[in-house]
C-alpha cells in the first residue's frame, strides 16, 4: 500500500491485544475499523498470559529497541489510568537453578552495559528490596532485580481499550467463527466469517494468535510456527506482600488486580495432553504442582487454590521473534504474530495502524517482516 491509496476502512480478525489495540489506533486515526472474533474478546492467548512487561535477558537489538517502546507506551497509559489495579511497575525478580546453566552474573553483566536497569541481589538482600520472596529457594548465585519492569492484566486492559474503541465508532463483532481474508485480484478485499458473510475492507488485519501460520497458508503464504500449547493457573485471592513478577526455576508469577497469583511454568506446559478431538486434557497433579511450586518460593510459604485456569496455543514464531507487517505477495494484507503479546501489545497496534493508513513501513519493525520465512524457505 501507499500513502495515496488511504483506507477507508480496515477489517481486523483477532480479539486479543494485537487485533483489539491495532483497532483503537485505526479508530483514533478515524479509520472505519471492524474487530472480528471467533468467540468473545481475550477468548485466546491475551486471556491467558502470565502478561509479564519486560525485556529481560538476551535478545536481538532490534528485538530489544522494540519492547523498551513497548513498555514506554505502558508508562504513558498508566500516567493516564494511575490506579489502575491491572497495570503495575512494580519490578521484575529472576534467578536461575543452582547448576552450570546459572546465567545470573553474565545476564547482570549484559543488562547493565544495555543501560538495562538492574541489581544483583544476593538472597539475604532481597527482603529490603522486593518483600514477599521466600530467600531460602532463591540459589547462591543470587538474583536480579529489574526495577522498571512490570506486568499487565490483559483482559482488563482490552476492556478498557474496547470501551474507546466503540466511543469512537469502531465495530466489534463476536463469535463470528473462523474467519478467513478475502482476496480478490491479487489483494485483500476484506473478510468472509463463518457463516458466510463477508465484509467489505480496504485492508485486513491477522491477528488471530495461533491459527496466524495455518490461515496464510491457505492462500499460498509461509509464517515459521513454533506455537505450543500453555497453560496459566490463577489463584484465589490471598494476602500475601508480593507486588513483583517472579521468574524462577520452575515457576513463574505474577499478581493479579483481584488479589491472587498467575503461575506458569516450561514444565507443566509439557504436561498437557491434547485429545484425538483437539481438546485438551490437564492433570490433576500438574495443578497441584504449580501451587506446590509458588508455595516454595513465596514468603510464608502460603496454602494457595486454583481459581481458574487457562489452557491453549501460545503464539510462538518459528524463529522466536515477532512478525508483524504486509505480506509481502497480497497488498493490503497484513499480520500480527508474536509471544511477546503484552510487552508489544500497545506499540505494535500503534505501528501497524500507522502502516495500514499511510503505506510506509516503520524502520522499529524492519527485522521483524513476515517476508523472512518466504526468503529462508526459497
Amino acid at each position: 500500500m501507499n500513502a495515496s491509496t488511504k483506507p477507508l476502512k480496515v477489517a481486523v480478525i483477532g480479539g486479543g491485544i494485537f487485533g483489539v489495540s491495532t483497532s483503537v489506533h485505526l479508530a483514533r486515526l478515524g479509520v472505519r475499523t471492524v474487530l472480528i472474533n471467533d468467540g468473545p474478546l481475550a477468548n485466546g492467548a491475551s486471556g491467558r498470559s502470565l502478561a509479564w512487561l519486560n525485556s529481560a535477558r538476551k535478545r536481538a537489538d532490534a528485538y530489544h529497541r522494540l519492547r523498551l517502546a513497548g513498555i514506554d507506551r505502558y508508562r504513558t497509559l498508566a500516567a493516564r489510568y494511575p490506579n489502575a489495579p491491572w497495570l503495575r511497575f512494580d519490578g521484575g525478580l529472576t534467578w536461575d537453578a543452582d547448576d552450570g546453566s546459572n546465567e545470573i552474573a553474565e545476564i547482570f553483566d549484559y543488562e547493565r552495559d544495555l543501560g538495562y536497569h538492574a541489581q544483583w541481589l544476593a538472597p539475604a538482600r532481597i527482603a529490603a528490596t522486593t518483600p514477599g520472596v521466600d530467600a531460602s529457594a532463591v540459589t547462591p548465585q543470587g538474583a536480579i532485580f529489574n526495577p522498571g519492569e512490570g506486568w499487565v492484566d490483559l483482559p482488563s486492559l482490552i476492556g478498557t481499550l474496547t470501551e474507546e474503541f466503540r466511543t469512537l465508532g469502531g465495530e466489534i463483532v463476536t463469535d463470528a467463527g473462523r474467519a478467513t481474508v478475502d482476496i480478490e485480484g491479487g489483494r485483500a478485499r476484506g473478510v468472509i466469517t463463518a457463516d458466510g458473510m463477508r465484509r467489505d475492507a480496504d485492508a485486513v488485519l491477522l491477528a488471530a494468535g495461533g491459527d496466524v501460520p495455518a490461515i496464510v497458508a491457505e492462500v499460498g503464504q509461509h509464517i515459521g510456527d513454533a506455537t505450543p500449547v500453555a497453560l496459566l493457573v490463577r489463584t484465589k485471592a490471598i494476602r500475601h506482600p508480593l507486588k513483583a513478577v517472579l521468574n524462577t526455576p520452575r515457576i513463574a508469577i505474577r499478581p493479579t488486580p483481584g488479589g491472587g497469583f498467575a503461575l506458569d511454568s516450561a514444565w507443566s506446559e509439557e504436561e498437557v495432553s491434547v485429545k484425538p478431538d483437539g481438546s485438551y486434557e490437564v492433570r490433576q497433579s500438574t495443578l497441584e504442582g504449580l501451587l506446590r511450586e509458588a508455595s516454595r518460593v513465596l514468603e510464608g510459604n502460603p496454602q494457595l487454590e486454583i481459581e481458574d485456569y487457562g489452557v491453549g496455543p501460545k503464539p510462538i514464531p518459528g524463529d522466536g521473534e515477532p512478525v508483524f507487517g504486509e505480506l509481502p505477495s497480497i497488498p493490503g494484507y497484513f499480520v500480527a504474530f508474536s509471544h511477546s503479546g503484552a510487552t508489544l501489545g500497545l506499540i505494535a497496534g500503534e505501528l501497524l495502524a500507522d502502516e495500514i493508513i499511510t503505506g510506509r513501513r516503520h524502520p522499529l519493525l524492519a527485522d521483524f517482516r513476515p517476508e523472512r520465512f518466504s526468503a529462508s524457505r526459497r
